[in-house]
């Protein structure tokens, strides 16, 4: 039962069915009742509760109550806790990842340590066969546990079959049992984080809160694909000089597994949306002439192709994205969603508010150390610019509300109720 005057006197079920559409309509630009509130709230749960982080991220019933309390005390329109777990990384021995507790402080925050795990010489064995690659280079040097995968013989030799069968025992050495052994464990732990995600889903439902519009698949640029986890940074910053052509056929080998695997993972779930998070293709990182070969026709594609298979792409533009937003206005109109991190979000609505529903607006460092008259002013104009004509869902412009005031989280949600109303 809501507490707020728009929303008094309403049932559970009601609040679902009214928030579900608000975001619905938003999402597909139309005009909703009223501005749609997504709280992405992260470690700001930890601080709320006065637990750890570490914490909130290994105690899945304590963080679930602090989640739930969140939303029902502040009544978003949606609401999610940490984006992520470290629980199968550590059993694989995960070499790109730190987390609370973990590598880091108990009061830390997650960290990606990026490491160049493909060579560049590495890119003639990816082309040739990138599944054999994978598993026989790749995975023993990101994961510890995972090293006894490159005493494997090629995989190709498994076509083999009957013939093959006799050579078993010479396959299966202690380092193979091993690294086999601890995949089968990280599939256990990953299942149990799969249901704490179904049980977290279902009681913020029974409470009237729908999931928000991050959940679903997960899928990157191929450009940041090969960036993020194989060549680095400096190493794609390389290849764009020294190798561009293998670097464009490695994108066409990653995107096609990408949208194979998030058009069966929503058929399979139920969910409609697919979520990309952008890391390389903001305007520091590469001149438009370099974006417009290395970045825009595979991130294009890919986000066509995920609409064409019914699926909303959630995107996350992060950084500035301002020299780059014409290229957005070539979208499907209505069928994608921009988050949008640090880009002029009033230049976002001006060139792509016609084409995509926008997400973000509210500054992080705004609720951190701003005061509440501050907030409220800057919500005010969010929601008479930003949200005129709908197509928008207030949120922050990362997923994250760590360090945020609780007197500014509270003046930001009323005055996005009072001036967000249509």
């Amino acid at each position: 039962m809501a507490n707020n005057p728009l929303d008094a006197g309403k049932s559970n079920e009601q609040l679902l069915a009214e928030r579900s559409k608000r975001l619905q309509d938003a999402l597909e630009l139309k005009q909703p009742d009223r501005i749609p509130i997504n709280l992405g709230a992260g470690y700001l749960l930890a601080e709320y509760g006065g637990i750890s982080h570490r914490e909130q991220q290994d105690n899945f019933q304590k963080a679930q109550e602090l989640l739930e309390k969140f939303a029902l005390e502040f009544e978003p329109d949606t609401a999610m806790g940490l984006f992520n777990s470290p629980r199968p990384s550590l059993v694989l021995g995960d070499r790109m990842t730190k987390w609370p507790g973990y590598g880091l402080p108990d009061t830390g925050s997650f960290q990606y340590v990026e490491h160049e795990f493909m060579k560049g010489e590495d890119y003639d064995a990816f082309l040739r066969d990138p599944s054999d690659w994978t598993i026989r280079q790749y995975l023993p040097r990101a994961f510890k546990e995972l090293e006894g995968l490159q005493h494997l013989p090629p995989l190709s030799l498994f076509a083999f079959g009957h013939y093959f069968l006799p050579s078993l025992p010479f396959v299966a050495t202690p380092p193979i049992q091993a690294a086999v052994q601890a995949f089968g464990k990280a599939i256990v732990e990953a299942q149990k984080d799969t249901a704490n995600v179904g049980e977290s889903t279902a009681r913020m439902l029974a409470l009237g809160f729908p999931p928000p519009p991050l959940a679903g698949a997960i899928a990157e640029a191929p450009f940041d694909f090969m960036s993020d986890t194989l060549r680095g940074m400096r190493g794609i910053m390389l290849d764009i000089l020294r190798r561009p052509e293998k670097l464009l056929a490695a994108e066409r080998v990653v995107l096609e597994p990408q949208l194979e695997f998030a058009i069966s993972f929503c058929r399979a779930t139920g969910l409609k949306n697919c979520f990309i998070p952008l890391h390389r293709g903001s305007d520091g990182f590469m001149s438009l002439q370099q974006f417009e070969k290395f970045y825009w026709p595979t991130l294009k594609e890919m986000q066509v192709r995920l609409v064409e298979a019914g699926i909303t792409p959630v995107v996350f533009y992060e950084g500035i994205w301002d020299q780059r937003l014409h290229y957005l206005a070539e979208l499907p109109r209505g069928k994608t969603v921009g988050y949008f991190q640090a880009s002029d979000i009033f230049k976002v609505k001006e060139i792509v508010g016609d084409t995509m529903c926008i997400m973000g607006g509210m500054k992080n460092s705004l609720l951190q150390a701003g005061t509440p008259e501050q907030v409220r002013d800057w919500t005010r104009q969010l929601c008479e610019k930003v949200g005129k004509g709908g197509g928008f869902i207030m949120t922050t412009t990362v997923g994250e509300m760590e360090g945020s005031r609780l007197e500014n989280v509270r003046a930001w949600v009323d005055a996005t109720r009072e001036f967000g109303v249509y």
